[in-house]
Formats: C-alpha cells, structure tokens, sequence
C-alpha cells in the first residue's frame, strides 16, 4: 500500500475541498508482453502507453498536463520488458524498485529496494530478470518552500500552525460519524460517501 500526496502551490492551498473516488474498475491498465512474460503498468494519473486515467481533482498539481504529472505502479514477470516513454524537460522522474533482485534499466543493473532517478527526456527500458514490482512517481516541480508536519503541507512553518489551529477549532467542519472509529457492515459493500451526502458505487459489469 503506498499513500501519495501530491503538493499544492500557495495560490491552491486554501481552495474548496474536493473528493473524488477512483475505483479498481476505472484505473487504466497498460499490457504488454515479451514472449509470454507480462509486464503491466496500473495508471492513476497521466497518460502512460496512451493510458487516460479519470479526472483528478481541478485544483491538483496534476490536473494540468504542462506538469507532467505520472503516477503507476509496474509488474513484470521474469523475462519481461516494458518501455517508459520520454517525460517533458524538467520533469522529475523517479521510480522505486521495491519487489524483486533482478532488473536492468537500459542495461545498466538496478539496486533493489532503490530509488532509481532516471533522466526524464530519454526512454527507460526496464527488463526483469525475476518477478519485479515498481512505483512510477514524476511531475514538475512547484518550486516553491515547504513546509510540513503531521498531514499538514504549508509554506511556512507560521501557516502549519494555523492549520492546526483550524484543525483543532473546527475538525475540518465536523466529524459525520457516531464514533472516531467508524465500522461499516460487510453488507455494504464499497461505498464512497461525498461532502453532500451522495452515496456512490462502483458500477457494475456490463
């Protein structure tokens, strides 16, 4: 399990919240296969093998496509390769070798449980010598200060605190639940429940 936050600019840090739910079943998967090995790339966000994931939301560093933003997981069986596009100029690239001892990236052998910082404008060729699992994080930087504490992602340490102040006056406008440890019955399946009361699910096969 890998929880990503996704930084904001100063311009963005105080705009309204907003949910949005991405189920297992819209989550692109890109294919590809060397010889009968498998290779596989999950695409949360950005266009991966020509992956369009659902929209994020309209205040996220990635929601615009100038920051290049790419977030995926890979699963290459042994023997398999997979080709990373070129990313835009500036771009940090980073992937996170993190299940697996054997994999090559343009040749040249890769630690495990590294992170490998690759060179945004040129391809990555990945080739898995056994069963290897990968985290694909990069985007343009905001290039601005940060700071940070708890789940608190400011610019300076005075605007952290008054998080917390805001944190602790209001809980972030209420807490919608009977108890702090809220238990659903099993019989309700998944569920997203939105700041408005709506109810959704994930659709059902066709």
């Amino acid at each position: 399990l890998f929880q990503i936050w996704i930084n904001l600019p100063a311009r963005s840090k105080m705009v309204k919240p907003y949910f949005a739910m991405l189920w297992n079943e819209t989550i692109p998967r890109v294919v590809t296969h060397t010889g009968a090995a498998r290779a596989e790339a999950t695409v949360v966000s950005g266009h991966l093998g020509g992956a369009a994931p659902p929209a994020c939301p309209p205040d996220s560093w990635a929601a615009n496509p100038a920051n290049d933003v790419s977030i995926a997981t890979l699963r290459l069986d042994p023997g398999a390769s997979f080709s990373l596009p070129p990313a835009q100029p500036g771009t940090n690239r980073v992937l996170y070798f993190f299940a697996g001892s054997q994999l090559t990236v343009n040749g040249a052998t890769a630690p495990p449980h590294h992170a490998l910082h690759l060179e945004p404008t040129a391809a990555a060729e990945l080739v898995a010598g056994d069963a290897c699992e990968l985290l694909l994080l990069q985007g343009r930087p905001i290039g601005e200060p940060v700071a940070q504490h708890g789940p608190f992602v400011m610019n300076t340490q005075s605007e952290v605190q008054q998080a917390f102040a805001d944190y602790r006056r209001t809980q972030f406008g209420g807490w919608p639940w009977k108890s702090s440890d809220p238990v659903h019955e099993r019989t309700e399946g998944r569920f997203a429940r939105h700041a408005d009361g709506r109810l959704e699910r994930p659709a059902k096969p066709a």
